[in-house]
This record gives structure tokens, sequence and C-alpha cells, in this order.
């Protein structure tokens, strides 16, 4: 049944304001965030020496998914990302099922990285910090999906610069040495898959990219070349900043770092530059954090226009051209949990939901024609596989809550899709 007077007060269209330059920015600010900080460590602990091993794992799993993500978001360039892809190609069932993973395991990466801010910035008082940079970057994205661009291209300027810091101290220093870097002798091949798991997430931002297809101009010129311009240079800079680390530290003093680039540094004699890469950390977080809570309300406004969510979520404010009932939303729920939650908890909550959600994405790319640009079959096989390989070397916790709650998303997909079928007196 219709609803003209909802649909009448919802604006229904976002303007397309992004090109080239903004949308590889916004890819580099979700990817290029606080997980080269955090997830070094224990991908290390993981590998040992086939650290590198696993970062090429993770690499090749985000390659495939994102060439994948960009074919069909050039085919479909509307806000929503894979839920929208998967309910096209696939049926509404599994688009529901890819945009509920997504909005559940993203809104728990949201807290993780205002936790990592807070951890950062002000350790006695993390979650009081965390709250208010989910508070202020809520802000950023209700004032225009612009502003935000132009935070995160300052954001990725400040990060890529403390990295690159960091790489020339550990390079250049008396410490460092090749032979730390033997690749894979003290590896196992599931040590370097549990290490591509840990490594997969801080390429994941990929996605971002695709999820605001309704706000980019010329979608399908412009989200081909994005997305794997986006990748690359993640790819390269990870790339450096962990040989960096592993020249002065080794697999093993690496592995057991509780903060690994500070710790590269003192190891490479350059101390002061300890306060920097701090900062260079939190900034990070703070980059991730814009760009999750700008994925996941797009998401949100997406389900909502199709009633999987509370209708009234789908408006558009008339002057920012924003979802801004879905972005207050989102940063509501984000604040509370950075307020109750840990780091490891959330981030462990959202691995499995999301690698479910680039299941789905390659599943739907397997089904394009070769007239709708099609990816080759082999991109969307080895990205589905490899998704669900990497799912299930998560810690069997990540497993079982993440399961729980994709279950707790189909039921109540079931019980909406049998109360809209009960027949009307």
């Amino acid at each position: 049944m219709s609803r003209p007077s909802e649909a009448a007060s919802v604006p229904g269209e976002l303007e397309r304001r992004l090109g080239v330059p903004d949308a590889v920015l916004i890819g580099l600010g979700s990817m290029i965030g606080a997980g080269i900080y955090a997830a070094l460590a224990p991908a290390a602990h993981a590998a040992g020496s086939g650290l590198l091993l696993g970062l090429a794992v993770a690499a090749v799993v985000a390659y495939c998914n994102a060439t994948s993500s960009a074919r069909l978001a050039a085919r479909y360039p509307a806000s929503g990302g894979t839920y929208v892809y998967g309910r096209e190609r696939l049926g509404e069932f599994w688009g529901y099922l890819a945009g509920w993973g997504f909005v559940v395991g993203k809104t728990a990466s949201c807290a993780a990285m205002a936790l990592t801010v807070g951890a950062y910035v002000w350790p006695g008082q993390a979650h009081a910090v965390a709250v208010a940079a989910v508070v202020a970057l809520t802000a950023v994205n209700y004032a225009g999906v612009q502003k935000a661009a132009w935070l995160t291209r300052v954001i990725v300027a400040v990060v890529l610069a403390v990295l690159a810091a960091v790489a020339v101290a550990a390079l250049t220093s008396s410490a460092a040495d090749a032979t730390r870097l033997d690749v894979g002798t003290d590896a196992s091949f599931s040590g370097v898959l549990q290490a591509g798991g840990l490594l997969f997430f801080a390429f994941a931002g990929y996605a971002r990219i695709a999820t605001l297809g309704e706000e980019v101009r010329d979608p399908a010129r412009t989200i081909p070349r994005a997305v794997p311009l986006a990748l690359g240079i993640t790819l390269v800079v990870y790339v450096v900043v962990a040989v960096s680390a592993l020249s002065v530290l080794g697999p093993q003093r690496l592995a057991d770092a509780t903060a690994p680039l500070s710790d590269a540094v003192r190891a490479a004699g350059a101390a002061r530059l300890v306060p920097v890469v701090r900062v260079g950390a939190a900034v990070a977080a703070l980059g991730s954090l814009l760009a999750l809570i700008l994925g996941v309300s797009r998401t949100t406004l997406a389900m909502a226009r199709d009633r999987h969510l509370p209708y009234a979520l789908s408006a558009v404010h008339p002057r920012f051209k924003v979802p801004h009932r879905a972005e207050l939303l989102v940063g509501a729920v984000v604040a509370l949990l950075a307020a109750t939650v840990d780091v490891r908890g959330a981030i462990g909550f959202s691995s499995f939901g999301v690698l479910a959600y680039y299941a789905v994405a390659n599943a739907s790319a397997w089904t394009l024609t070769p007239q709708e640009n099609r990816p080759p079959r082999v991109i969307p096989a080895v990205g589905l596989a490899g998704c669900l390989l990497l799912a299930f070397t998560l810690p069997m916790k990540s497993v079982v809550w993440g399961a729980a709650v994709l279950l707790l998303g189909a039921c109540a997909y079931a019980v909406r899709r049998a109360m809209s079928a009960r027949p009307t007196s």
C-alpha cells in the first residue's frame, strides 16, 4: 500500500558531487586508517616471517572484491552498495542479508575506530573521547558529503606523511636488517591465512566508494577508476610500512609489540617520532570513523527506502542533500557502543558480517553478463572463496556471534515477509 504522506515529505534523490579524486580520497581515508597501526602485531603473531605472505593473501581477496564491487557499482550507481547488488542480482533476501551484515558489522567497526582515537588521544578517558569524536564527525557528515570529502583529504595527507616518516626512519636506520625479511621460513599455512584475515580489514574501505554511488558524478566511469586506484595506493603504502617494521623489529618483536609503529621508530633510534606516530594513529582512526559513518548511513538509507528499516530513515535533507535521519541514528548508536564496549570486542563482532557482505558482492558479480561488463569469472570466484575461507580463520567466538547476528537478521526478514503477506481485513 502506498504512503503518500511519507513520500511527499522525503526528497528521494541525493546530489552527484564527487569526481574521481574525491572518490579515491574517500577510499584512501577508509583503508589507510587505524588498521595499519593495530593489525601488524597480531598478524605477525599468527604468521611470523609469513607476514608479507598474509598481506599478499589479503590484497588478492581485496582486489577481487574491489573489482566485483566496482563493476556492480557502475551497473547500479545507487546508495547501498552490495545491499543493492544482492537484491538486483540474487534476490531480495540476499540483498537484505548483505545490508544487515554491513550495517551491524560496520556500526561495531565505527565504535572500534572511535575507541582507537580515545586510546591514543587520552588513554585514561578513552570512552569519553570516543563519544566526542563520534558526535563531531556525525556533525561533519550531516553538513554534506563535500565537506566530508574535504576533511578526508586533510586526514589522508597527515596519515601518509606520518607513515612516510616511519618508513624513512626504519629503512635508513643502522638497526635495519634485511635478513629479518626472510619470507615464510617459520610460517604455517593456517597462520598465513589468519594473518590475511586480520590484515584484510585494513583494505576493506574501498566499498565506501561503491556505497556512495548515488553521489558520484558519471558513476560508470568514476567508480571503476577510483576503486583500483585507491586499492593500489593503499597496497603500496602497506607493503612499505610492513617491510619497515619487520626490518627493525623482526617477526618476533613485531608480534609482541603493543604499538608496533611506535616500537619501530624507537628501535630505529628515532624516539622523537613517537608522539608524531601517536598523533598519526589518532588522525587515521578519525579518517576511518568519518568514512564508516558515511557508508553505514547510506546503506541504512537504501534499506529504509525498501522498508527493511523504518521508512522515516530514507529522508534526505533538503539543503545538505544527505540522509540526515539515518546519519543521526547511526551516530547515536555508535556513540552508545563507544561508551560501553572495548576495542577487541567491537572488531571481532564486526569481522564476520563484513566478510559475509563481500561474499554476496562476489556472488552478485558472478551473475553479470559480458554485455554488463562482467569481470573475468575467476575474479568473483576467488573473491567469494577467499571471503568464506578468511571468515573461518577468525576466532570461534567471532564466528559464533557473527553467525548469530546474521541469523537474527534472517529471522527478522522472515517475520516481516510473513506479516506483509497476511491478508488485510
